[in-house]
């Protein structure tokens, strides 16, 4: 039998597996969820993004949702041909296209949010409002990439930077 040798320089505990796994208790709730509604996860990206920003040109959607046109395209055919969205001319460039969300557009993406938080309430229900709060802001500064300054008067035994 091999005995285990210890990993040098790691940390005890990592927090990628369970990430992974929330995530994914996440979004298997959330599917379920936005199905009967006749979206999936990506429509909702698309209808949160028109809404946001009071529409958008096709080729800006692309961008923001880092996907190609013909796959935009697609996405954009689903949501209209449930009238979730519709595409108007621009008026400054006949070639392009305004994206705008319809008022059953913005309806159906409020009944959705409102299924997602109670997919939220569902998955985190170990966690008090307090611990919500501090993961969602740990989560958004990981997400941003950026480090936090450094405290020269952190004597911690494990600093943050």
């Amino acid at each position: 039998m091999m005995a285990s040798l210890p990993v040098l320089n790691q940390p005890p505990r990592r927090s990628g597996a369970l990430l992974d796994n929330l995530a994914r208790r996440m979004r298997l709730h959330a599917e379920s969820v936005l199905k009967p509604l006749g979206l999936r996860p990506r429509h909702l990206v698309a209808l949160t993004v028109l809404r946001d920003r009071d529409g958008s040109t096709q080729q800006a959607l692309a961008t923001t949702l880092m996907m190609d046109r013909a796959t935009v395209v697609g996405l954009l055919n689903d949501l209209e041909a449930d009238a979730l969205i519709e595409r108007l001319r621009s008026p400054e460039d006949r070639r392009r296209h305004i994206v705008q969300l319809t008022d059953r557009g913005a309806r159906r993406l409020a009944k959705a949010e409102f299924a997602l938080a109670g997919v939220e309430d569902e998955v985190l229900a170990p966690l008090d409002a307090r611990q919500r709060a501090t993961l969602y802001e740990l989560l958004l500064l990981a997400a941003s990439g950026t480090v936090p300054d450094c405290d020269p008067g952190d004597h911690s035994p494990e600093p943050t930077c």
